[in-house]
């Protein structure tokens, strides 16, 4: 009914009052049936698809216009210095120590650079512990952390397993958090003080006092 309603135009309701007393076979039942069950299946196929399409033009939006923001911004010590105190807010130890931790290679990347090109701290005077999960091998997450931060192994001095996580196994992407320590509270004290001001700025000028 359905098909030719699509098909020749004709309302549901007129094709009732002429199937109506038509018998079906099972056969009949069974093919239709089928031929109903296909065609949901095709519906979902396409709406699978077309959601998958969607979502891929929006992630393409906004990877171009993330691009643009970066290709235009000047990277000046200052702008780092702000983009790695936020970080610091976010994500770095309050105590007295220069301590950020994370379970993204390329955030802790980022630290190391800007500790590099702003603070002139040296490579050898980064220490790095690592917090993994029980069932993850320490030297291998070593060495993976090692290869990652451009850091040797001598760097790496501590490692803590979480012992909550026994019995639940690890998955593969997933590689411990590490965490960087440069013992220089001088910059923790800039970071906070700096963090704590540009909020304030911004705040202020939005929201007002």
């Amino acid at each position: 009914m359905t098909v030719i309603e699509r098909e020749y135009g004709i309302p549901r309701s007129t094709l009732s009052g002429w199937f109506k007393d038509i018998q079906l076979s099972e056969e009949q039942r069974t093919r239709l049936m089928k031929r109903s069950q296909d065609g949901w299946k095709k519906a979902r196929e396409k709406a699978v698809v077309a959601h998958n399409t969607l979502k891929a033009e929006r992630l393409y939006i906004a990877e171009r216009d993330a691009a643009d923001i970066v290709n235009r911004l000047q990277v000046t010590p200052e702008v780092l210095d702000v983009a790695f105190a936020m970080l610091y807010f976010g994500e770095g130890a309050k105590k007295n120590t220069t301590s950020i931790g994370n379970s993204n290679p390329l955030v802790l990347r980022f630290v190391l650079a800007v500790l590099y090109r702003n603070y002139a701290v040296k490579p050898s005077q980064i220490r790095c512990d690592l917090h993994l999960r029980a069932d993850q091998d320490g030297d291998a997450m070593k060495q993976y952390w090692s290869e990652k931060l451009a850091l040797p192994l001598s760097q790496f001095k501590y490692i803590a397993y979480d012992k909550r996580s026994v019995g639940k196994p690890t998955y593969n992407h997933y590689k411990g958090v590490c965490v960087i320590t440069c013992n220089q509270i001088a910059i923790q004290r800039k970071l906070i003080s700096l963090y704590n001001q540009f909020c304030t700025k911004i705040s202020e000028e939005v929201l007002g006092a």
